[in-house]
């Protein structure tokens, strides 16, 4: 799976550019993370967000999205849990991404909750929608609307939307003009009972997005399969 491998970082209630990664590592130095596949000391995570894992681990989505556990973030939160999917199909891989789960159980100020939802989403473009001025607001829609039309209560929204054009010149000239688009956002979830937020409802929603940038067919209903994670290190404290 061909999934997006663009480095993520979280910083005051939204996503910043790549380079802000290493920015916040250095301001948050002394506040220990927690990877959710990557690791950490063997300390045991706080229940909330192992139940929130474990319900990410359990949810249903459509066949044509492929999602695997991967390495979290770390030094952006104490506890932190990672999955990267790819929208395919046959050989092709039409769009892919990476959603992270971020928990504070002390609270974070820009969160306004202890728990926040980081992605990086992003697929190729053809030509004409490329060029469509309202490409970006659309595609900030795309993330918004998956999201209510689940029914999901969430807070702080924030990122961007990114348009690039390559254009081959030289040796390379034989290929065609490519472009793609990448959302970078990032929300809080609605903590529900035992202050766990609805993580798989939020995974299908970021799945819908996912579907959408592919330029896939809404899903009919029952068009769905068991989604099995590796099984990696679980929910770990550094």
């Amino acid at each position: 799976m061909a999934a997006a491998q663009g480095r993520l970082s979280d910083g005051a209630g939204g996503m910043d550019e790549a380079k802000g990664t290493e920015e916040e590592a250095r301001h948050k130095g002394s506040h220990n993370g927690s990877n959710g596949s990557g690791g950490g000391n063997g300390s045991t995570a706080p229940p909330a967000f192992t139940a929130a894992v474990e319900a990410l681990r359990a949810a249903r989505l459509r066949p044509q999205i492929e999602v695997e556990a991967t390495r979290a973030p770390q030094r952006l939160a104490p506890h932190a849990y990672a999955l990267e999917a790819a929208v395919v199909d046959g050989d092709e891989d039409l769009a892919d991404g990476r959603l992270v789960l971020l928990h504070d159980p002390a609270g974070h100020d820009a969160w306004h909750g202890t728990f926040r939802l980081v992605t990086l989403v992003r697929a190729e473009l053809e030509p004409e929608m490329a060029a469509d001025p309202l490409l970006p607001e659309v595609c900030w829609s795309w993330l918004t609307g998956a999201l209510q039309a689940r029914g999901l209560t969430y807070g702080e929204p924030s990122g961007t939307v990114t348009r690039a054009s390559s254009h081959y010149f030289g040796g390379l000239s034989a290929r065609p003009s490519a472009s793609q688009i990448e959302i970078r956002a990032s929300w809080t979830p609605r903590e529900g009972l035992g202050g766990v937020p609805d993580t798989a409802a939020h995974l299908s929603s970021w799945c819908d997005l996912l579907a959408q940038v592919a330029g896939l067919p809404p899903a009919a209903p029952g068009d769905a399969s068991v989604v099995t994670l590796p099984q990696r290190r679980g929910p770990q404290s550094r």
